[in-house]
C-alpha cells in the first residue's frame, strides 16, 4: 500500500498593500475638490477666489500629511484650511464686487447676494449646518465656538434671510423645516457654478516646490540676520567711550561803553 504523499500547506492570503500616501491624497482631492470649491464660492462670490482658497488648501494638506493622514476627517481638515483662507480678516479691506453667480435663476442670485450681506460667522455657520449637512456641535467645533453660540448665530442668520427674501418661505417655519429648505436652495445654488480645479498631480507638485521655495526663503533669511548679527559685533567697540566733553559756555561779549554807542550826531 503506497504512502499518500504530504501536500504542502496553501500559501496564505496575499494582503494587499496599503495605499500609497499619494494615491490616497490624489482620490481626496478627486472626491472633495469641486464641492469644497462651491461652498467657498457661497463663502465669498468670488470664484477665483474660492479656487485659489481651496487649492491652497489641498496643497497645504499635501506638505502636513502625516498630520492630515491621522486626521479622523480629512475632508474636515482641507474643508476648515480653505473657508479660513478664504474669509481671511484682510479681503475685508479689498473692494467689494458684485458676486459673480453663472447658470443661476434671479431668485438663486437674490439667495447669493443676501447669503453675503450676513456676517462672516453666520454665513459660515450657516454654510456648514444647512449646506453641508454638519450637526451642530460639529458645526460648534469646525467655526471653534460653543454650541448654544453656533445656535445663536444659526438662528440668527435664518431670521435675516427670512426677513431679506420673504419668498423663500422661511416664515413660521420649524428650524428643521427651514434648514431642509436652505440646504436644497445653497446646493442648487452651488450647482449651478462651473469648477476647474487642477489635477491631484499638479496640486501636490505645485505644493511640493511652494514648501521648498518657503523652507528656502526661511534658511536665506536667517543666514542674513546670522550674518547682520556677526558684522555688528565685529564692529562693535569693545568697551564704553563716553561721549567728548563739551567746553564750558562762556559769557558774552561786553557791552560798549556808553560814549561808544553814541552817534556822532549827538556826541
Amino acid at each position: 500500500m503506497s504512502k499518500r504523499k504530504r501536500q504542502p500547506p496553501p500559501d496564505p492570503a496575499p494582503v494587499d498593500a496599503a495605499p500609497s500616501p499619494t494615491v490616497v491624497f490624489d482620490e481626496l482631492c478627486a472626491r472633495h475638490a469641486d464641492a469644497l470649491v462651491r461652498q467657498t464660492f457661497l463663502l465669498t462670490g468670488r470664484p477665483r477666489l474660492a479656487r485659489r482658497a481651496v487649492v491652497r488648501a489641498f496643497q497645504l494638506a499635501w506638505q502636513r500629511w502625516p498630520e492630515v493622514a491621522a486626521d479622523p476627517d480629512p475632508a474636515g481638515w482641507v474643508r476648515a484650511v480653505a473657508y479660513e483662507h478664504a474669509l481671511a480678516p484682510w479681503r475685508r479691506f479689498r473692494p467689494r464686487r458684485r458676486p459673480a453667480a453663472k447658470g443661476a435663476t434671479p431668485e438663486d442670485r437674490a439667495l447669493l447676494r443676501a447669503f453675503l450681506e450676513l456676517p462672516a460667522s453666520y454665513r459660515r455657520t450657516l454654510l456648514l449646518h444647512d449646506g453641508v449637512g454638519l450637526g451642530l456641535y460639529e458645526t460648534a467645533a469646525e467655526v471653534e465656538a460653543s454650541s448654544p453660540a453656533a445656535a445663536g448665530r444659526l438662528m440668527h442668520a435664518r431670521e435675516r434671510l427670512a426677513e431679506r427674501l420673504p419668498e423663500l418661505g422661511l416664515t413660521g417655519r420649524s428650524p428643521v423645516r427651514q434648514g431642509e429648505m436652505l440646504r436644497v436652495r445653497l446646493g442648487e445654488l452651488a450647482a449651478a457654478q462651473e469648477v476647474r480645479v487642477p489635477a491631484p498631480r499638479t496640486v501636490r507638485t505645485r505644493g511640493t516646490r511652494t514648501a521648498r521655495w518657503t523652507t528656502g526663503a526661511a534658511i536665506g533669511l536667517a543666514g542674513l540676520v546670522a550674518a547682520a548679527t556677526a558684522v555688528t559685533v565685529l564692529t562693535a567697540p569693545d568697551r564704553y567711550a563716553p561721549p567728548p566733553r563739551r567746553p564750558a559756555a562762556t559769557s558774552g561779549p561786553r557791552p560798549a561803553p556808553a560814549e561808544a554807542r553814541l552817534t556822532p550826531a549827538l556826541r
